[in-house]
């Protein structure tokens, strides 16, 4: 596909209208769309350095402005957007946060106090991603499936949920929990690990209720010695209780 300033454009502003997206569930399994990824990558390349306001940038990616006519509630003050993001009717933005591109936000979903939603991360329906935690950004290679939230799912603060991990629908991650491609998430309510898949990527399964937790050292030197390793732990899966706490969150909006 041949990339120039007008196709750039055009994939930048169907991106922000939502029409876009740089990976899309088909038949329950999710996929990416390598050639949006190359086009934003497009446009880092061929960008030129200018002064905006404050700050200095490409020239390809300003930040985004809204109007009520958006139906985006971003509240005052220091967050930002940045051009080629999609935010959606009904979704909140609280100061101060930052949506990079090629991100896509749905509808309900809180996008709380000093969050960043990296580059193309998937953000689902009525998810509140809380304060200080970090979605992070999976740009590059372009074939590889972003970071996403789907459905219904809760992020605790100061979360940190990076490499192309798949939180499912209805999941609630602890305050203080990070997980990565190379994190061993245990169930304790099976006594397994989920390990990530043939595809490198940990899947955090519908309504599971993970907190911080760790495992002792077994093998090598060190097997023995008391030390333990971080560890996401399912602790149960989402129940009314669970449910109704987190109900509470829409008191917030």
């Amino acid at each position: 596909m041949e990339i120039d300033l007008k196709r750039f454009n055009e994939v930048m502003d169907a991106l922000e209208r939502g029409e876009l997206r740089v990976a899309e569930k088909v038949d329950g399994t999710w996929k990416v769309n390598s050639w949006i990824k190359e086009t934003i990558l497009w446009g880092f390349a061929h960008g030129k350095l200018v002064q905006m306001g404050d700050y200095v940038d490409k020239d390809t990616f300003p930040v985004r402005e809204f109007s009520v006519s958006d139906g985006v509630r971003v509240v005052p003050r220091a967050s930002a957007v940045r051009r080629g993001a999609y935010m959606a009717p009904g979704s909140i933005i609280m100061p101060p946060a930052y949506v990079n591109v090629g991100a896509y936000v749905d509808t309900g979903t809180m996008v709380d106090s000093h969050v960043t939603i990296g580059s193309c991360a998937q953000v689902g329906k009525h998810v509140h991603v809380s304060a200080g935690s970090q979605i992070g950004g999976v740009l590059e290679p372009a074939g590889a499936l972003p970071t996403i939230i789907e459905d219904g799912a809760f992020v605790g603060g100061c979360c940190g949920i990076y490499e192309g991990t798949v939180v499912q629908e209805g999941a609630v991650i602890a305050s203080g929990v990070t997980i990565t491609s190379s994190s061993a998430i245990f169930d304790s309510t099976t006594g397994e690990f989920i390990r990530r898949n043939e595809d490198g990527r940990v899947i955090v399964p519908r309504n599971a209720v993970i907190v911080s937790g760790s495992r002792p050292i077994t093998h090598g030197p060190s097997a023995g010695s008391g030390v333990h390793l971080y560890c996401p732990v399912i602790v149960k899966y989402r129940d009314e209780k669970t449910s109704g706490s987190i109900h509470l969150e829409e008191l917030l909006r």
